[in-house]
């Protein structure tokens, strides 16, 4: 098993420079650019401002060398050998408000392969600052419909197939076929119009009640926050893995072994759930890997939604104000979940099936 995970561990390195190179190149053929933003963000920005931001962002040089100043840092490439506030070789990057020009500084950027990943173009904070702040509130959502999602799916999976043809069986088999089939975020509009503006049940979005300290109270005392986008989050979950568990489970009651518990005398519940589930397990080991990956990509659509303060509505942001840095950092966040989740998934399945061999 550990030369397995080693292994699997060199394949993905490769595969991680592939998509930050792939990545980067998608980002950089967009059409505008975050000087463009910032222009429209600031319409009487001289000319001369623009050479000099677009300079201090790193924009102006060609994109091979974007790409490793990104990847590497530029301590590297500029350096300030005799302490004169200035890297050796220093060229001109624009004027000051009095005319005069401004060379070049030392590199402070230190890449993504050394934990940096730039400033925001927009926030003028560290991306990792800006993420982190929003991370708890992505965290909460996540794990919540993870765990709702898993277990819901694999509770309603065993007991369609448990009672086969009956009304639990067809009812959850339509339920889950609606619920797979609606949009996200439509689903999230009409539970809000419903619960939150005609029933007043609940909040109209948001993760907490506005304060002037603008902090959130703990967990249980929002309960009523989290109801719906974690609602609408887990049950395309519970949907899809609920319909996958009900077919393993059926193949698996009729197998030889599972006659031969039945033959022997053990209960009719030990045998569902003590040995057909085990083996039944293994489809759950499949949706594993890709939910991690998949509960990022549906935060975004229900935290916009909702206006649920995480990183998903970041990343929102990020992408209309072409604030590359953040888009990039989550880029490679969600790059390494993916690989990460899939290595899970395989690791798995030696657990959950000992007969299986890597």
């Amino acid at each position: 098993m550990s030369r397995y995970v080693v292994r699997r561990l060199l394949q993905s390195i490769p595969t991680f420079f592939g998509i930050t190179l792939l990545a980067y190149l998608l980002m950089s053929l967009l059409p505008g650019g975050p000087l463009a933003a910032l222009y429209f963000a600031n319409p009487r920005m001289t000319p001369q401002d623009r050479v000099a931001l677009g300079a201090r962002l790193g924009v102006n040089d060609p994109p091979p060398i974007q790409y490793l100043r990104w990847l590497l840092g530029d301590d590297w490439m500029r350096w300030d050998s005799d302490g004169d506030g200035l890297s050796d070789g220093a060229f001109l990057i624009g004027l000051d408000a009095d005319g005069d020009s401004v060379p070049e500084p030392p590199g402070d950027r230190y890449g993504v392969l050394r934990g940096d990943f730039g400033r925001s173009f927009f926030n003028n904070r560290p991306v990792i600052q800006v993420l982190t702040e929003r991370l708890p509130a992505t965290l909460e959502l996540s794990i919540s419909a993870f765990l709702i999602g898993t277990i819901g799916g694999v509770v309603v999976g065993v007991l369609a197939a448990l009672y086969k043809g009956r009304a639990f069986d067809n009812a959850s088999r339509v339920l889950a076929v609606i619920f797979d089939s609606i949009p996200a975020f439509w689903l999230g509009l009409i539970l809000l119009l419903l619960f939150s503006v005609t029933l007043d049940w609940l909040p109209l979005g948001d993760r907490c009640r506005t304060t002037l300290d603008a902090t959130c109270p703990p967990v249980w005392q929002r309960l009523n926050y989290l109801a719906l986008p974690v609602f609408v989050l887990s049950v395309s979950g519970v949907a899809v893995l609920s319909r996958f568990i009900r077919a393993s489970m059926l193949e698996i009651i009729s197998n030889d072994y599972i006659r031969t518990a039945r033959s022997k005398g053990i209960g009719e519940g030990r045998v569902w759930f003590f040995h057909a589930l085990r083996n039944g397990l293994i489809t759950l080991a499949t949706f594993i890997g890709p939910s991690i990956t998949g509960l990022l990509g549906g935060a975004v659509i229900i935290e916009t939604v909702f206006n649920y303060q995480g990183v998903g509505l970041t990343i929102v942001q990020a992408f209309g104000q072409r604030d590359y840095p953040i888009v990039m950092a989550v880029t490679i966040y969600a790059a390494l979940a993916t690989m990460i989740g899939f290595l899970i998934s395989d690791i798995l399945y030696g657990i959950v099936d000992p007969r299986i061999r890597f």
